[in-house]
């Protein structure tokens, strides 16, 4: 086996899983991160069951997940006047082998950054290294390009380079130097946390209002033993016209809770308080809604992309970082039957590329969130009785839908065999 590493730009959620991965397969690995110290950034994300397995699998527990999150119990869609749309049982609830989790972002990057120093130690990973290009080189090996954060610069070889450096990634551009810019839709979301009361089962994911306006939250902690509060994510999203493209600074920034609370004022319900929970967050950061245009390939030689640097999505179908735990353990499977070679990332590519594309396109469209467009096309987003705007039959199909085209429809993951089989590596069979 080669004694060259595979590099990963970027140690997010995507190439953190990769390197455990490849640590656990027996791969040499060298994670290269821009930023010079990892902080617990970001608010709270969706873990569908099929990227829990896949953690599970990495040795990942289900004490360590519930130490950053909770159990995801239901899934439900709710109209202007308060009244269900649709709800159905999620994780352990809706038949499936594994949990759903509702985590921090930051705190499950932190957790996947501590198991990797824990099993291969810390030179797995350099700090303040950030990947501005590559090149494919006549010996069988690849170079990357390295920028440090003290502006100097040097090339480091490895057999081969996995792009998970994100939605501006270095290693895209290069491998597609006339891709449109990124796409904004013209939805706009502010973010943040709050201390409330969980409602409904405790442990629900609930997105409220019209695909044009809505309130999405759900709690991301348990409740305080003496207070009875938990940590509430939430999302506050209005749609204007993009034909100007996006004109605030930054994308994702920290605004005050008065630029935006108004666009609430009186999502105000018996069981909820929707002005009184924003108004409950100590910050909250604005980001329009964006992605990129798929492209035909990932793949350049000995250079793949994953995670958002190949496929980032709207987060309407909570489906984001899951993707990226997928994307690594697919690929971990494929350099097992194929190797540290080219023919496994051009095996990745050839499977995941196209279907993965049409996942970022219907989350685009709305994803699982197209039953609120359906909903305000036919009246308003209010009414009394939701069968009599869309049957039970087509609601149940709707969503049956996404899933499958996502993977995790249930029947399906439950008979799936592991991605990786227990104990495989690289120099055993």
């Amino acid at each position: 086996m080669t004694a060259e590493p595979v590099i990963i730009a970027g140690g997010g959620i995507a190439g953190l899983s990769l390197a455990l991965t490849l640590h656990q397969i027996g791969a040499p690995v060298l994670v290269l991160e821009s930023v010079r110290d990892l902080r617990p950034l970001g608010v709270g994300i969706n873990l569908q069951p099929n990227a829990v397995r896949e953690l599970f699998d990495l040795g990942i527990s289900e004490a360590d997940l519930d130490a950053i999150g909770m159990q995801t119990r239901e899934w439900a869609l709710v109209g202007l006047n308060g009244n269900d749309i649709y709800s159905e049982p999620r994780g352990l609830l809706a038949g499936y082998k594994w949990p759903q989790y509702s985590v921090h972002r930051g705190e499950l990057q932190m957790m996947l950054y501590r198991k990797l120093v824990e099993r291969a130690g810390s030179d797995v990973i350099r700090f303040g290294a950030r990947v501005a290009g590559y090149r494919n080189n006549e010996d069988g090996t690849v170079s990357a390009i390295v920028e440090t954060a003290d502006g100097e610069g040097y090339e480091e070889k490895g057999c081969l380079l996995i792009g998970a450096d994100g939605l501006h990634s270095a290693v895209r551009a290069q491998m597609h130097p006339d891709q449109p810019p990124i796409h904004w839709g013209g939805a706009i979301m502010w973010r943040g946390t709050s201390p409330g009361i969980p409602i409904r089962t405790g442990a629900s994911f609930v997105g409220l209002g019209t695909h044009r306006h809505r309130f999405v939250f759900y709690p991301i902690s348990a409740p305080d033993a003496e207070t009875g509060l938990a940590t509430i994510n939430w999302i506050a999203e209005v749609t204007v016209d993009p034909s100007e493209g996006w004109k605030n600074r930054g994308w994702f920034k920290p605004v005050e809770i008065d630029d935006f609370a108004h666009h609430f004022d009186g999502w105000t319900y018996e069981w909820l308080d929707i002005p009184a929970l924003l108004r409950g967050a100590e910050i909250a950061y604005e980001n329009p809604m964006i992605d990129r245009d798929p492209v035909p390939t990932w793949h350049d030689g000995r250079v793949l992309l994953i995670g958002d640097a190949a496929h980032p999505m709207y987060p309407t179908g909570s489906n984001g970082a899951s993707q990226g735990i997928m994307d690594a353990r697919l690929l971990g499977a494929l350099l097992l039957r194929h190797g540290l070679t080219p023919d496994a990332l051009a095996a990745f590519d050839v499977e995941y590329c196209g279907p993965v594309s049409q996942i970022v396109l219907r989350n685009r469209g709305a994803g699982p969130f197209g039953l609120l467009n359906l909903v305000d096309e036919r009246c308003g987003g209010t009414f009394d009785n939701i069968d009599d705007v869309i049957p039970p039959e087509e609601r149940t199909e709707f969503m049956a839908g996404y899933k499958a085209a996502a993977g995790f429809a249930v029947e399906k993951l439950n008979a799936s065999p592991p991605t990786i089989a227990p104990g495989a590596t690289l120099t055993r069979t």
